[in-house]
């Protein structure tokens, strides 16, 4: 680019000047392309074969791409219609890194990218959002695939391993009976709600209702008229149509259970169950990528959070972080089985009484997610049976000259 100044002729007699930028175009070097014609040249595949790397911002109806070469140059920025992504993909060079955000359909598309020999990444949001040179007042679609790009080549990025049909599948399963449970107790509510109308009034929990119900919708002393009775049978029926829901749910978690050796093993362990032992294993499957018991349960969000400087440890609240599903079930198993710790004699659970004593059972549930956490891992990579009473020993440091 460069600038001259230009002074045009004024009514007044006094001249201003004006800036006008222009731009200069050296033909020998290649310079001077607009961004135009970089784009429609990706787009004809001239510029595909150079790409080393591919940022690629996912919607529904578009997606924006932001494509790198080896020095981290860009060849191509453009929005690609949904249902041509693949064929632009597809003329990528063997081993190029296709990065995407995890969101949903995120794991569909990168199984489609191995296909074609390409090299999915797939990354947290959270992860990417610092990469945004133009910060949080810049986001649109073209600044976050170039910041997805960006992200994909730092060397400490934690990449998300691509889900297989078959563990979205079963996913698919547990997310269906949180759904179904949800509705199932704004069911039982709202029937409490109606009957509460006519001065009906029952002990707590779903259990107590439910041996009440049909003697009320039979009694004819109460208040409430035909049209009021119909509405309850109605809501009735439909708590029933989610309990055999629910109950089909189980049923293929039972069966993954069955079928799935590590299912099974993992199933074992007191405070996790077939339920969280098939969620555990449908969600992380590969249980190796985490180096050790202590990452997997930081992964899972169930240890303190750190606001520590110049020497002094300062721990807070637990991370939260990770999978919010996976690790309700084990603070929700955790908490079970340190409530019954007294009924048992081994080891976990002395321990689990001891800490409930010392710091309540709130802060004894956590921690027992947390163990279960680290025996899980242990169980799942060193492929060895769960044992209660097993004592860990800590490894010796190795001794440094």
């Amino acid at each position: 680019m460069g600038m001259r100044r230009d002074f045009p002729h004024s009514c007044n007699g006094v001249e201003a000047p004006r800036l006008v930028v222009f731009e200069v175009i050296n033909l020998k070097r290649g310079k001077g392309k607009s961004v135009e014609q970089i784009t429609r040249a990706g787009a004809t595949g001239q510029g595909c074969m150079c790409i080393a790397r591919v940022g690629a911002d996912l919607a529904k109806r578009v997606i924006q791409v932001h494509a790198v070469d080896a020095g981290g140059r860009v060849v191509c920025r453009r929005a690609l219609p949904r249902d041509k992504f693949i064929a632009w993909c597809s003329r990528l060079p063997a081993g190029c890194v296709v990065a995407m955000e995890i969101s949903s359909g995120a794991h569909h598309w990168a199984r489609r990218l191995v296909e074609f020999g390409l090299v999915p990444r797939l990354m947290s949001a959270q992860l990417v959002e610092p990469y945004r040179s133009q910060g949080a007042t810049g986001k649109n679609d073209a600044n976050d695939a170039a910041a997805i790009c960006e992200a994909a080549s730092r060397p400490s990025m934690r990449f998300v391993p691509v889900k297989s049909v078959e563990q979205q599948s079963m996913l698919c399963v547990h997310r269906l009976r949180e759904g179904l449970k949800a509705e199932r107790t704004g069911c039982i509510n709202r029937i409490r709600g109606l009957l509460a109308e006519f001065g009906l009034a029952f002990a707590q929990g779903p259990e107590a209702l439910r041996r009440v119900l049909t003697d009320v919708l039979e009694d004819a002393s109460n208040e409430m008229n035909t049209l009021a009775r119909l509405v309850i049978q109605r809501a009735h029926s439909q708590w029933r149509e989610l309990d055999a829901h629910i109950a089909w749910c189980d049923e293929r978690i039972a069966q993954h259970a069955r079928d799935n050796p590590a299912v099974k093993a993992a199933s074992q362990l007191m405070g996790i169950g077939i339920v969280g032992a098939s969620a555990a294993v449908a969600t992380v499957d590969d249980f190796g990528q985490f180096k050790s018991g202590a990452q997997f349960g930081a992964w899972c969000g169930i240890v303190p959070r750190q606001h520590s400087s110049g020497g002094k440890t300062q721990l807070g609240r637990i991370t939260r972080r990770g999978d919010t599903y996976l690790r309700s079930l084990l603070v929700q198993g955790a908490k079970s089985a340190v409530l019954t710790a007294h009924k048992r004699s081994d080891a976990i659970s002395h321990w689990a009484l001891a800490l409930r004593e010392r710091s309540g059972w709130q802060v004894a549930a956590v921690a027992l997610a947390n163990k279960n956490a680290r025996i899980l891992w242990a169980v799942m990579t060193k492929g060895q049976r769960y044992d209660a009473n097993h004592v860990s020993v800590k490894p010796l440091a190795a001794m440094t000259g």
